[in-house]
């Protein structure tokens, strides 16, 4: 049986929880996931019809795990879109996130926002015959699979939910604009093509269920503005694996890299995932490293490059992300890799 697993991020965590300020508990989550409202016949895993599927088009990277996700929005809502890269979700909104690993269900992650001020934070754990989920221990599950030879994936606490979903606000990672865009990225590591019914920024308009109404987004699809196709599914990669805590909003944000793509920039600006990290010296050092070795990316120089050996790394002191994975992104890695390598200039 596998055991409790102490918060890998607990600092962070705390770090987190004290941006979300001080109040009453939030609810207590639902004991199962049958009780969360995902299914409607929980006996055959039928989905509600009230959940949308949807898909991500920069998905985020978890040791190979194969994922589904869904939502749910309360009849007659609607997201409020004002801010085109801070999108507010109704009271009652839940989203679940299924992983799978060697094709069976392993954890249903899920959040709800249970009221105005209160987001609910769970993982549920699949049992053995994939026909059921109950809810994980607050500190969460180690060891609940295999990924690799001597590697076993580990159930998050709640605090490690909220080191990456809370900043100064709460985050609903994957749901997005630039995520849901209908210009869906070819290049894109581990892209997952639509599925019939997958809800894209298009069909959000079509339902109403954006607030204000966005035609310009169904009629020009929010899309990273890069000189190349790989540096599109480059700048893009790392908005989606990275840009959840290196943003404005982050406490990470305050060493100037900007990682997360904004949709709501002015026409023309630099990609902050570009402008923060080429030819940038930052104030980690590649270990044994001289010269340049401090640079973010290092034009011309995936070793010198501190981003490159830290995606690589698994050490706990220089991995990134810091949490969520065991096993470095290969595919991932061979296209940074290549793009710094083939298509960034160096510095004369």
């Amino acid at each position: 049986m596998p055991t409790p697993l102490r918060p890998a991020a607990l600092l962070l965590g705390l770090l987190a929880l004290g941006a979300a300020g001080a109040g009453s508990a939030p609810p207590e989550p639902p004991p199962t996931l049958a009780e969360t409202g995902l299914y409607a016949d929980p006996a055959t895993l039928r989905l509600a019809p009230s959940v949308l599927f949807y898909q991500p088009q920069y998905p985020l990277w978890t040791d190979g795990a194969a994922k589904a996700r869904w939502i749910f929005l309360p009849p007659g809502s609607a997201i409020d879109v004002s801010d085109p890269d801070a999108w507010e979700f109704p009271v009652g909104t839940k989203l679940w996130k299924e992983f799978a690993f060697g094709g069976r269900r392993v954890e249903t992650r899920f959040l709800w926002r249970a009221t105005a001020n209160d987001w609910v934070f769970a993982t549920y754990v699949w049992n053995d015959a994939g026909t059921a989920a109950i809810l994980a221990p607050v500190d969460g599950v180690a060891g609940a699979a295999e990924i690799a030879p001597g590697l076993r994936h580990d159930l998050p606490g709640r605090l490690d939910c909220r080191a990456c979903h809370e900043s100064a606000r709460v985050e609903v990672l994957g749901f997005s604009a630039l995520q849901l865009s209908d210009d869906r990225d070819p290049l894109a590591p581990h892209a997952e093509t639509l599925r019939p019914g997958a809800v894209t920024l298009a069909a959000l308009e079509e339902r109403g269920l954006l607030s204000p109404a966005r035609p310009e987004w169904v009629a020009r699809p929010p899309r990273i503005p890069a000189a190349t196709p790989r540096e599109r599914a480059v700048l893009g990669y790392l908005s989606g694996n990275c840009g959840a805590c290196h943003n404005a909003d982050n406490p990470a944000g305050t060493t100037g890299l900007l990682l997360r793509q904004l949709v709501g920039s002015r026409e023309g600006s630099v990609p902050p995932a570009r402008a923060t990290t080429v030819g940038v010296e930052g104030g980690w050092l590649i270990p044994g490293a001289s010269g340049h070795g401090s640079l973010r990316v290092a034009p011309g120089d995936p070793d010198g490059s501190a981003l490159v050996y830290r995606m690589a790394s698994r050490r706990p002191a220089s991995q990134m992300p810091p949490l969520g994975t065991k096993v470095p992104d290969r595919e991932a890695l061979e296209l940074v890799r290549g793009w710094v390598a083939e298509e960034l200039t160096p510095r004369r």
